[in-house]
């Protein structure tokens, strides 16, 4: 059995077990369960009903968050001429090309959270696939980092852009925020991600499409919310 803080235990009694809570009760009630010392992020964990062993029930996607994610993402981005001056002017924390990649796979560098590269610069950028891939870094065009939208996507980065995917038990997991956030942005955030990712349903998916929705801070008890309070 896994041993949890006390601060764990204290804030856990706050949560009545088995009881599925409203997505208004449960933005509130999660902000009184952060167990750490500095402003814990809010997660969402949301259990699909697909298989993903097929291709067309893997889902994988970006959404910009209504009120930011409270979070400031360092981007780099791997592009030449018009788009990397397009990058430098959006706020790019880093730009280049070869170089960046040479870096990367040289010197095992990692001092960003997200690669925005241009379609051009893919080939290269695929050479240090095997790198990228686990640690979740590869640019891709269904998350819409591989673009020519250079400063549309960084800016939506930088106001709160998070992208998602399903794990292998076909769940997925994205920040909504900070427990600082106030409940209404918190609950506005949490409403706007189960409504995009119920609107991604694939097709080949019949019946229930969302099995549960989980929310959480940092290293906290987890949160059922009940479903039926979302219009989905």
């Amino acid at each position: 059995m896994k041993n949890h803080s006390k601060k764990y235990v204290e804030v856990a009694k706050n949560i009545e077990n088995g009881k599925l809570y409203s997505k208004e009760e449960a933005t509130k009630l999660v902000k009184t369960t952060s167990v750490t010392k500095f402003d814990s992020t809010v997660e969402v964990a949301i259990k699909l009903n697909v298989d993903t062993k097929k291709s067309d029930q893997q889902l994988r996607g970006s959404l910009v968050m209504p009120n930011g994610t409270g979070k400031s993402k360092k981007v780099l981005v791997i592009a030449k001429g018009e788009f990397a001056e397009e990058a430098k002017k959006a706020g790019a924390d880093y730009v280049g090309d070869k170089d960046m990649i040479d870096k990367i796979k040289n010197e095992n560098w990692f001092d960003f959270d997200v690669i925005v590269a241009t379609p051009d610069m893919m080939p290269e950028v695929g050479k240090i696939g095997p790198v990228l891939g686990p640690k979740g870094l590869m640019p891709n065009p269904k998350t819409g980092t591989v673009t020519t939208k250079v400063g549309e996507v960084i800016k939506n980065l930088k106001s709160g852009m998070v992208t998602y995917k399903t794990d292998t038990f076909g769940n997925i997991h994205t920040i909504i925020g900070k427990a600082s956030f106030d409940e209404k942005k918190l609950e506005e955030n949490l409403e706007y991600v189960v409504n995009t990712i119920n609107k991604a349903k694939p097709q080949s998916v019949k019946g229930v499409f969302i099995d549960s929705i989980t929310l959480s801070t940092t290293m906290g008890p987890g949160i059922k919310v009940d479903k039926n309070s979302f219009e989905i």
